[in-house]
């Protein structure tokens, strides 16, 4: 799935990012691809409501229940599930045209999902933004203000779980300084 162009060191590479909700991996990932506009992000398709400053295929596209399952059963999503009550999922078509048209793509995904791909794709690189102690993640998931107090404490329980999960990932970035952690994963990515 490597494309033959050299002009990019990256090209027709699949990078998959986890962390836990509140982890700091959608800040990153806006400044990757705020600097590097040629490196493809992943829109997700979500069944949950969307929050203040969510912009339809912009930051996810939103789905019916109804709309998901359809999906599911049609196979267009390289992987699918179920997170926090909501279903999430990563369109198929999108990533495999990224790729075969020698583009890096960009996933944004939750550890469940990660797994899943990384089995489909297994010269997918992944990564894992890491809190860098659960009071400041909690703090920051706190400090958001876009969840409700019961959405938070699911997360806080489902994150508890995620951060177990960190080990698996290729590549491990401690979120506890923004500069610091961006150019990690520039590095990651070969492209500082």
């Amino acid at each position: 799935m490597v494309s033959d162009k050299s002009k990019n060191p990256i090209d027709g590479q699949l990078f998959i990012i986890s962390s836990v909700a509140g982890g700091g991996k959608s800040t990153l990932i806006n400044l990757l691809t705020n600097k590097y506009p040629d490196i493809l992000f992943s829109i997700s398709s979500t069944t949950r409501s969307p929050r203040p400053g969510d912009e339809e295929g912009k930051t996810y596209n939103f789905l019916t229940k109804e709309e998901f399952e359809n999906a599911i059963k049609q196979d267009r999503f390289l992987e699918w599930a179920l997170v926090h009550g909501n279903y999430y999922g990563t369109p198929r078509k999108f990533i495999e045209d990224g790729i075969h048209s020698g583009h890096s793509v960009v996933l944004d995904i939750d550890v469940q999902g990660a797994s899943l791909v990384k089995a489909k794709m297994p010269h997918s690189k992944s990564i894992f933004i890491l809190p860098p102690s659960e009071e400041i993640w909690i703090r920051r998931l706190k400090g958001r203000g876009t969840d409700s107090e019961e959405s938070i404490n699911r997360r806080i329980e489902n994150g508890k779980k995620e951060l177990l999960e960190a080990s698996k990932f290729d590549y491990r970035i401690i979120n506890d300084n923004l500069d610091d952690a961006f150019l990690q994963l520039v590095q990651i990515l070969g492209l500082g």
